[in-house]
């Protein structure tokens, strides 16, 4: 991408979306669009045409979509499946009509089959029965990936579909009933600890594997990608590791200093038992990641502590 090259980020007042737009900052890069909500609704067909005959940007990272935890999922499975499908089909068919160079389009793990082998190799799409609990937001964004490769196949397009890890950092979700399961164990200790209980209750077993990105390192990633990748198929994006949600809950019980029991509520459903992401692909284009799991908590830790009163 040419350092002035115009470069529309969709959802950046998000955690990714703010990510990418701070480090494209950072490298010096100078035509940046982005609108609120506000300012352009992307569930409005006609705006979102409008915005792009008058912008006309060259590059498009769309990071806006709506996702959550399984209690969201479960609860609001016909918001999950809708507003992202009427999101990405309104950029993705805009970007094209528009003349955009490049796309990267954001998938997420769920859109694997819930026995695929591990760790999960891109091969794998499309290959097998989904995890149930949040199948409609699966559904929505494997609905994208065969639009990117559709628009691809048909229009000689390069749109870009990636699957990342579960993303987590600064200005993630922190609310209980959205957030992944990393933010919602930070802000569930750290209330646990300021309220003086002696004891918390997780849901589920404990037993699942998850593997989680720091969003620098997601957001570095996709830039990368956007200046290197060509041959436009699904790219998984991970660290390369994965860990015991007992585990990281203990971590992160750790890091923030609280002192009680915890206790599993295992009458919650746990979803998929694990989901590694097979990186291969994108290591073999240069990339790697740069910041550990301990690291990235304590980092997000800070920041949700600093910003606790505003969430």
């Amino acid at each position: 991408m040419e350092k002035q090259a115009k470069i529309y980020i969709a959802g950046h007042e998000g955690m990714l979306g703010s990510a990418i737009r701070r480090i494209f900052g950072e490298g010096g890069y100078s035509d940046i669009i982005v609108k609120n909500s506000g300012e352009l609704d992307l569930s409005d067909s006609a705006a979102v045409a409008e915005f792009f005959k008058k912008e006309k940007p060259d590059y498009v990272f769309m990071a806006a979509s709506k996702s959550g935890s399984i209690q969201a999922n479960i609860k609001y499975p016909a918001e999950f499946i809708y507003e992202n499908l009427v999101i990405q089909n309104n950029i993705i068919h805009n970007a094209y009509l528009s003349g955009v160079k490049k796309l990267l389009f954001f998938g997420a793990s769920c859109v694997y089959p819930k026995d695929s082998p591990q760790p999960i190799k891109e091969e794998y799409f499309l290959t097998g029965e989904l995890e149930p609990t949040n199948r409609p937001y699966a559904v929505a964004k494997i609905a994208g990936i065969e639009m990117c490769r559709a628009y691809n196949k048909q229009y000689g397009t390069k749109f870009i579909p990636v699957v990342p890890a579960t993303p987590y950092g600064p200005n993630d979700h922190f609310d209980l009933e959205k957030s992944h399961v990393l933010s919602a164990l930070i802000r569930k200790f750290h209330e646990a600890k300021m309220n003086g209980d002696k004891e918390i209750t997780l849901w589920g077993s404990g037993l699942p594997a998850r593997e989680f990105i720091y969003i620098d390192d997601l957001a570095e990633a996709c830039i990368f990608i956007m200046n290197t990748a060509d041959d436009r198929d699904l790219i998984n994006i991970g660290a390369g590791t994965d860990i015991a949600i007992k585990e990281l809950a203990e971590k992160i019980k750790a890091i923030a200093g609280f002192q009680g029991e915890i206790k599993w509520d295992v009458s919650k459903p746990d979803g998929a038992m694990k989901k590694l992401l097979d990186t291969n692909r994108l290591r073999s284009l240069g990339w790697s990641h740069k910041i550990d799991l301990d690291e990235g908590i304590k980092r997000t830790y800070q920041w949700f502590v600093g910003n606790f009163n505003r969430l």
